[in-house]
C-alpha cells in the first residue's frame, strides 16, 4: 500500500456521503495473535483505515485506556519488529490501510531510514508522530514522501492561523486535527460545532488536504462528524479490549461489534 491507496480510501467514503472511520488500538495488545485477530475483526466490521499504536513507555499524549493497552503490550514483551510483523501478516489478506501512530523516540531508536524501510516492506500507508512537531519533522517527512508514505502533520486548537497555513503548505495529503487540549479518551471539552468550525477553517485554507479529527470521539458523538473527512475512535476500543480480557471474553469479537456500531452511526 502507498500514499495513493490512503487517498483512495478517503475518496471511496465520499461516494457514500460520510466520513472515513478510523480505529486505534495498540499493536500487540494483549499479544501478537490477539492483536492480529483484532485488526482482522476491525477490517471485517467496516473500518476504513486502521491506526496501529506503537507502544511507548512514556506515552504522554494518551489517556488511561490507551496507557493500559500500552502497558499490557510492553509487559508482554512486544517490540517494534513484532508490531511490523502483525501489520505485515494482516496486509497479506486485507487491503485496509494501516497508519502507525507513535512517538519520536521510537523512530529515532530504530533509525529513521530503517523505520521507513520497515514501514514500506510491511505496507504501512502513513505515520503519525505525536511529539515531533512541524517544522522539526520536515526532514523525516520528506524521507517518508520519497518512499510513498504519508507523514501526517498534527494541528490543534491553539495553532494560530499563520502557523496553520504554514503547516498545511508543507503537509502531505492528510493532516490530523486534535479536537481539544487534553489526552486521548477524555470527554469532549468543546462542542462538536466548535470542532467542525475549526475543521472548516482547515479545509478553507487547504481544501485538497484530508483532515482526520481525533481525541474524544465516541459512539455518542461520532454522528456529529459524518460530514467531515474522517474521525478516529481509539480509547473506547481499548477500554473494550480491557473489559473483554477482565471478563474472559473474546476481544476481537467485541471490538468488531463496537466498530460495526460506530460505522452504522457514522453512516446514518
Amino acid at each position: 500500500m502507498t500514499s495513493s491507496s490512503l487517498i483512495k480510501s478517503f475518496e471511496r467514503v465520499k461516494e457514500d456521503n460520510r466520513a472515513a472511520l478510523l480505529t486505534y488500538t495498540v499493536g500487540g495488545d494483549p499479544d501478537k495473535k490477539t492483536s492480529l485477530n483484532i485488526f482482522k475483526s476491525i477490517a471485517e466490521s467496516g473500518a476504513d483505515i486502521i491506526e496501529c499504536g506503537l507502544g511507548h513507555g512514556a506515552n504522554i499524549g494518551d489517556g488511561g485506556a490507551i496507557q493500559d493497552s500500552t502497558y499490557r503490550a510492553l509487559s508482554g514483551g512486544i517490540k517494534t519488529d513484532d508490531i511490523f510483523e502483525i501489520i505485515e501478516d494482516f496486509k497479506k489478506d486485507y487491503e485496509t490501510d494501516v497508519i502507525i501512530m507513535t512517538y519520536q523516540n521510537k523512530i529515532m531508536a530504530y533509525g529513521e531510514e530503517d523505520f521507513i524501510k520497515k514501514c514500506t516492506s510491511s505496507k504501512v500507508s502513513g505515520i503519525i508522530c505525536v511529539d515531533w512537531p512541524w517544522p522539526l519533522n520536515l526532514d523525516f517527512a520528506k524521507k517518508c514522501k520519497e518512499n510513498s508514505i504519508v507523514f501526517i502533520q498534527l494541528l490543534c486548537p491553539t495553532t494560530n492561523e499563520d502557523r496553520l497555513k504554514n503547516i498545511l503548505n508543507d503537509a502531505h495529503e492528510v493532516v490530523y486535527y486534535i479536537s481539544m487540549l487534553s489526552t486521548t479518551g477524555q470527554k469532549l471539552k468543546v462542542s462538536s460545532d466548535e470542532i467542525k468550525k475549526r475543521f472548516n477553517l482547515i479545509k478553507k485554507i487547504s481544501p485538497d488536504k484530508k483532515c482526520i479529527i481525533g481525541f474524544g470521539i465516541t459512539a455518542d458523538t461520532i454522528n456529529d462528524f459524518k460530514d467531515t473527512d474522517a474521525c478516529v475512535v481509539g480509547s473506547a476500543l481499548c477500554k473494550e479490549i480491557t473489559r473483554s480480557i477482565d471478563e474472559e471474553l473474546n476481544p476481537a469479537t467485541n471490538v468488531g461489534n463496537m466498530v460495526s456500531d460506530l460505522k452504522q452511526k457514522l453512516s446514518s
